[in-house]
C-alpha cells in the first residue's frame, strides 16, 4: 500500500473523530465456548476458531492453543501492522522483516505451588528486525511511533483496570425428556 492510498482511507475517520469524538470510541469484543469436559475454551477470532487449553507446563499435551502465547501473538500482530502503518504513512522503506515477542512464566503461581510467586508474565520482549534502506533517524522514528500507537503494547506496558463480572445458569439435566421415572 502507498502512503496516498493509506491517507485517503484513512483521511475520513481523522475527520469525523476530531468532529466527533465519541464516534471514535469503539468497543472491541471476544467471546468463548467452555469446554464440557476437557480443559479448554474454544475462542472464535473472525477468521478461525481457536481451542485454548492448557500450557504444557500446566499439563496440556500441546495439541492446543496456549492464551499466554496468544497474548504474545497479539502483541506481535498489533506491532507489526502498527510498523508497518507508520512505515508507509512516513514513507519510510520497509522491504521486510520480523517482529518477535518473548515473556518469561514462572508456573509455580499458576499451579499455586507458591503463592509467593506471581502469576502472569515476569517481563515480555518485543524485537524488530527491519529490512530497510532508511537511514538510523528515520528507523528511530519508525520504532518510536510503533511503540506509542501499538494498542496492544501500550495496554501491556501501561495496565488498564479489568473489571470482572458473572453470571451464573442453572445446570441443564442429561435426561432432556424432562420426566421421572
Amino acid at each position: 500500500m502507498r502512503s496516498d492510498e493509506l491517507r485517503a482511507l484513512q483521511a475520513p475517520l481523522k475527520t469525523k473523530y476530531r468532529d466527533d469524538p465519541e464516534a471514535a470510541s469503539v468497543t472491541l469484543h471476544a467471546s468463548g465456548e467452555l469446554g464440557s469436559e476437557g480443559v479448554s475454551c474454544s475462542v472464535q477470532t473472525g477468521r478461525a476458531l481457536v481451542e485454548a487449553g492448557l500450557h504444557p507446563a500446566t499439563g496440556g499435551d500441546g495439541s492446543l492453543a496456549c492464551s499466554g502465547d496468544m497474548l504474545l501473538q497479539a502483541l506481535v500482530a498489533c506491532a507489526g501492522v502498527t510498523l508497518r502503518s507508520v512505515a508507509v504513512n512516513r514513507g519510510i522503506p520497509v522491504t521486510g522483516g520480523r517482529v518477535i515477542a518473548e515473556g518469561d512464566l514462572d508456573f509455580r503461581g499458576t499451579l499455586a505451588v507458591d503463592r509467593e510467586t506471581p502469576v502472569g508474565f515476569r517481563s515480555i520482549r518485543l524485537r524488530f528486525e527491519v529490512v530497510s534502506s532508511a537511514n538510523a533517524e528515520d528507523i528511530e522514528t519508525l520504532l518510536s511511533l510503533t511503540e506509542r500507537y501499538c494498542v496492544v503494547y501500550q495496554t501491556l506496558a501501561n495496565g488498564v483496570p479489568v473489571h470482572v463480572s458473572h453470571s451464573i445458569e442453572p445446570a441443564r439435566d442429561s435426561d432432556e425428556s424432562g420426566g421421572e421415572e
